[in-house]
C-alpha cells in the first residue's frame, strides 16, 4: 500500500514546491497518519495535531530527503517523533530509548489464552470488539505500541518499521511480538466472557 502511495507522488514536483503535488500527498497520507495519533494518542485533538505538525515539517524539509528510504517511511518516521513528542510532553516520566525495550519480559507473558475461534463473526468485528481492541492498544506501552500501529494497524514492513523508528529490525520483531501477546491476553479476557455469555 506504501509503496503504491509512494510511486504515485513525484518526488522531483514535490521538492520544487509544487503544491499541487504536495495537496495530493496530503491527501495520500491524511488517513494513516490520522490514525497512527489517534492510536499512539487516544484523543482527536492530539491526532490532529500529529497530523498538522507531520505535514509541516514534511513541506519544510523535501529539500532534505535523501531517499535513503521510500518517502512513506520517512513521512511515517516524521508522524512516529511527532507522536512520541507529544507522548514525551504529556508524560515525561517515561523512557522509550532502545534499552528498556526488554527489561520486563516476564510481565509481558500472557497467563491465559481463550480460543475464541468459534465466536460468531459478528461478534469478533463488532464496534463494541473493535473499541475493545482500540482501548486495548492504548493500554500497552507506547515503545511497543508504536511499533504494533506501524506493523499491524498500517501495514508496513518490519524493515520499513525499523527505518521509521531508527531501531534494528530485531528491536522491532521482540516488541511487535510482546505487544501481541499482550493483547492476546486482554482480548483472552474480553472474548472469554462473550463466550460465557453466548453458553
Amino acid at each position: 500500500m506504501n509503496k503504491t502511495m509512494s510511486l504515485e507522488i513525484s518526488l522531483e514536483a514535490l521538492i520544487a514546491g509544487d503544491r499541487a503535488e504536495f495537496a495530493r500527498l496530503v491527501d495520500a497520507y491524511s488517513s494513516p497518519i490520522y490514525r497512527l495519533g489517534l492510536r499512539m494518542l487516544g484523543t482527536p485533538q492530539d491526532a490532529e495535531d500529529v497530523l498538522q505538525n507531520t505535514f509541516l515539517n514534511v513541506w519544510m524539509h523535501l529539500s532534505t530527503f535523501e531517499g535513503r528510504s521510500s518517502l512513506s517511511t520517512w513521512i511515517y518516521r516524521i508522524a512516529a517523533n511527532e507522536a512520541l513528542m507529544l507522548i514525551r510532553k504529556k508524560k515525561p516520566e517515561i523512557n522509550l530509548d532502545d534499552s528498556q525495550a526488554g527489561d520486563n519480559d516476564e510481565d509481558l507473558l500472557p497467563t491465559q489464552f481463550v480460543d475464541w475461534s468459534a465466536l460468531p463473526e459478528n461478534v469478533l468485528l463488532s464496534s463494541e470488539s473493535q473499541k475493545y481492541l482500540d482501548s486495548a492498544i492504548q493500554t500497552l506501552p507506547e515503545s511497543m505500541r508504536i511499533v504494533f500501529v506501524l506493523r499491524d494497524v498500517e501495514g508496513l514492513s518490519i524493515k520499513e518499521t525499523a527505518d521509521a523508528l531508527n531501531l534494528t529490525e530485531t528491536n522491532v520483531k521482540t516488541r511487535l511480538l510482546r505487544a501481541r501477546m499482550f493483547l492476546r491476553e486482554q482480548l483472552s479476557t474480553y472474548y472469554g466472557e462473550r463466550i460465557t455469555r453466548e453458553e
